[in-house]
């Protein structure tokens, strides 16, 4: 468990932060000395900085990295805001008045996945089955750790009618949609729809649209709260669609190998590629992988025949993976294995 690392000198502060952390269960690192707390500053997910401190850590100059709070338990001076802008402060928690936020913060400490990983799904062009095959990358991945899937295009089938969430009662994004805060992990975790290890975030109503902010947080919450993330991402080009891609550890483009299929991956990933490296999974259990990994220039994953039953699986909310032995169960996992996120073969299952 990750420890917040706390930086002050002032038996008053000091003693409201042990009673905040006590409440949120972390156990903080605690330094009255900055410059002995370098080490700790550069691996510690929370850092939080009694403003008395302040002045002697602006001169040590430590490296800029997120997640760095000022805390005071009395009004700060504009001074105080001046040198925060120096060390590089991403907010200001003045106490007791920030107590609640605060414990958000210390609460989420104790839950954050140091390795936490992302997976954006995209389809190369339209009947593909992205959208299904990321239900069945997630359902997958939760087989053997916390996992999350979100569902980024609100005009899409819907992740939850395909994994067979729809009946299941917890948070939809309309209900993130005037988020304007941080979002917990632990709050986005236990709030959302779930069976076993896997949380799945879909649409009740997609009129609304995507709210940039609120996919930002979602995102960023559901990867301190889960091991692995799978987005299922639309292919239409949108900025809000485009900054979450790029924030993905990883993409998979699932493409169809007819020739029209293999132009528009060909066009997508153009757009995508600057983003961060892609990888292809094939739609189709006769495809020469070599061409197609030639034609697009990226590493092919593996093909992927058509599962048979898939549809009727579906309406019956069995999900994409009814068998461990089905084709979607062995394409998921050879992609997590091809991410490193699944045991070799030969390994106990």
């Amino acid at each position: 468990m990750d420890k917040p690392l706390i930086l002050t000198r002032d038996p008053q502060l000091l003693d409201h932060l042990h009673q905040l952390s006590a409440a949120a269960g972390a156990t903080p690192n605690v330094h009255t000395d900055p410059r002995g707390a370098l080490a700790a500053w550069a691996t510690s997910h929370l850092v939080l900085v009694g403003v008395d401190l302040l002045g002697e850590l602006q001169a040590l100059a430590p490296n800029r990295r997120p997640g760095v709070y000022l805390v005071s338990m009395e009004h700060l001076p504009d001074r105080a805001f001046r040198e925060a802008v120096g060390v590089g402060i991403d907010g200001v928690a003045e106490l007791p008045r920030s107590d609640s936020w605060l414990m958000e913060l210390l609460a989420d400490v104790g839950e954050f996945r140091s390795k936490g990983v992302s997976i954006g799904v995209v389809a190369g062009s339209g009947g593909a089955g992205a959208s299904t095959f990321a239900c069945a990358l997630a359902v997958q991945a939760a087989t053997r750790t916390d996992a999350a899937l979100l569902d980024i295009d609100p005009y899409g089938p819907g992740i939850d009618m395909i994994s067979g969430f729809d009946q299941l009662d917890g948070l939809r994004w309309e209900g993130l949609g005037q988020t304007t805060g941080r979002l917990s992990a632990r709050v986005l975790r236990e709030s959302l729809p779930r069976k076993g290890r896997l949380g799945v975030l879909s649409w009740a109503d997609p009129r609304r649209g995507l709210v940039p902010f609120a996919v930002r947080e979602a995102m960023s919450a559901s990867v301190r709260g889960h091991d692995i993330t799978v987005l299922d991402l639309p292919r239409t080009p949108d900025p809000v669609v485009d900054e979450v891609a790029a924030r993905c550890t990883h993409l998979v483009v699932v493409v169809r190998t007819d020739v029209a299929g293999i132009s528009a991956a060909g066009r997508l990933l153009e757009r995508i590629l600057p983003a961060g490296p892609a990888s292809v999974l094939v739609r189709g259990g006769a495809a020469d992988l070599t061409a197609i990994e030639r034609v697009l220039d990226v590493p092919v994953i593996a093909a992927m025949p058509d599962q048979r039953g898939l549809n009727e699986a579906i309406d019956l909310g069995l999900g994409p993976i009814h068998s461990r032995r089905s084709v979607l169960a062995r394409a998921a996992k050879v992609t997590l294995r091809h991410f490193g996120l699944e045991p070799a073969r030969g390994r106990a299952a």
